[in-house]
């Protein structure tokens, strides 16, 4: 393993298929000792919370990474099924060392991940992740280092799972102080963790909410549902001519949300950016008029935020470098156009669809506006993103017929639009998005670099 390169942790902690590595029973519970090692160097009686998604390989991932954790004399307390900002919220409001997500988030059912937060709320610092990780790999090559030492959850003395959770409604319930009451919408919790807070967070705020998804069997997560499908949900709330003011769709671990119109026209992050920027702004709380998206960002919300006088920096994809370029400059918001919002302007150090809900709600309340009208100025550049899957992922610049594709693609383009061609941080695909004035020349150009990767690189 290179000194600097992360082999198990992604942008998003580590992901794979469950029960294969770095899945299986026994490297996930070397995980949770890695990690226990870690926490307990810097902390005494050190203490940690885990969380869990709907998935039916969740349970015994946390189990293990639990059992991990237990072994090298980490407290546990599990919040069972949860969303995982409400795991960061727990992490940064009572004291844990560490807060542990089991999820792949929209990943399919089969799938599952770890992802860490550090005491503060924030996700662990790439370094700190590649110090942990060559602590795993020194476990695995000493195997007798895998013993089955007991579970040790905390006692009927600690917080439960119920109380943990009802910390978490609470505190997003009093994050917004509009008369919520009078809209009507439906909600799509993608058989995800969602449906552990949603129900209860929407109804105690008065909202008159009809939830969809909402029946998980360990294997329907994400399935045809959830903001990886927000036609799901929009073709829902066109159907129902006039009966919901917006549609509400989350992934599958709740830390992001795209919207409907009550048309049933999509509003993704984008859309959110600009909705809640520009409410943000007039009301003298948008640090630096500065909004930080990410290189998929459409130039649409450069345009209209330029228009409204607000900067727009781009990060590289990964919420967790939205918050990392967010916190380097001050910035009161930042997301991704997949629906990862982080509003700094109070205590949240992640994403947060649930809040993000409520946030675009409080707008719509307060501005007597509805989500069509907020974002109506919003002109959308074409934009195609087309997934490649690959066997390895070798810088392009070393790959000279995707390279050349690339610098044509720019070169036709000449400014009026964007060529972005990355990894997935969380699978193995390569990502060509082509942002251009007409369809048809996204479309060639598009076309152009996925056929060079495929040919270079692809399965």
């Amino acid at each position: 393993m290179s000194q600097h390169t992360r082999q198990l942790f992604g942008t998003d902690g580590i992901r794979g298929v469950a029960g294969e590595f770095p899945l299986t029973a026994e490297s996930t519970y070397l995980i949770g000792r890695a990690l226990g090692h870690d926490l307990v160097r810097t902390t005494r009686a050190a203490q940690a919370v885990i969380g869990q998604d709907t998935r039916e390989s969740s349970e015994w991932i946390a189990d293990r990474v639990a059992a991990g954790l237990a072994a090298v004399g980490v407290e546990v307390h599990s919040a069972g099924v949860i969303t995982t900002p409400g795991v960061a919220y727990l992490a940064r409001s009572r004291g844990f060392a560490a807060g542990v997500v089991i999820s792949a988030s929209h990943n399919p059912w089969t799938d599952n991940g770890i992802k860490v937060f550090s005491g503060d709320g924030f996700k662990l610092t790439d370094a700190r992740e590649l110090a942990i990780e060559k602590e795993i790999f020194a476990l695995l090559q000493n195997q007798a280092a895998a013993d089955d030492t007991a579970l040790k959850i905390a006692g009927p003395s600690l917080p439960g799972e119920a109380e943990l959770r009802q910390a978490y409604i609470k505190s997003l319930a009093g994050s917004v102080s509009s008369d919520l009451s009078k809209l009507r919408v439906l909600v799509d919790c993608a058989n995800g963790a969602a449906t552990a807070e949603a129900p209860e967070l929407f109804r105690g705020a008065g909202i008159l909410a009809t939830f969809t998804h909402v029946s998980p069997n360990g294997r329907n997560i994400n399935d045809g549902c959830g903001a990886l499908h927000p036609e799901t949900v929009a073709k829902a709330v066109a159907e129902s001519r006039g009966k919901f003011d917006l549609g509400v769709t989350f992934d599958g671990d709740a830390d992001r949300a795209l919207f409907c119109d009550d048309s049933g026209r999509v509003v993704n992050g984008d859309g959110v950016l600009l909705l809640t920027a520009r409410d943000l702004q007039a009301r003298g709380k948008l640090a630096g008029s500065t909004v930080v998206a990410t290189t998929m960002s459409n130039m649409g919300l450069e345009i209209a935020l330029k228009k409204a006088g607000i900067r727009m920096l781009r990060a590289n994809v990964g919420d967790k470098y939205v918050l990392e370029e967010m916190l380097k400059r001050g910035a009161t918001l930042g997301g991704e156009q997949s629906g990862h919002v982080i509003f700094r302007d109070g205590d949240a150090t992640t994403g947060d669809g649930l809040l993000t809900a409520l946030r675009v709600m409080d707008v719509i309340v307060r501005s007597g506006r509805s989500l069509a009208e907020l974002v109506s100025d919003l002109k959308v550049f074409p934009q195609k993103i087309q997934n490649v899957r690959v066997r390895e992922k070798i810088p392009f610049a070393q790959v000279p017929g995707v390279q050349a594709a690339i610098d044509a693609a720019e070169r036709e383009l000449d400014g009026n639009g964007r060529v972005v061609v990355r990894y997935s941080g969380t699978e193995a695909l390569a990502r060509v998005m082509v942002e251009a004035e007409s369809d048809v020349k996204m479309q060639t150009l598009t076309a152009g670099i996925a056929g060079e990767i495929q040919k270079a690189l692809g399965v």
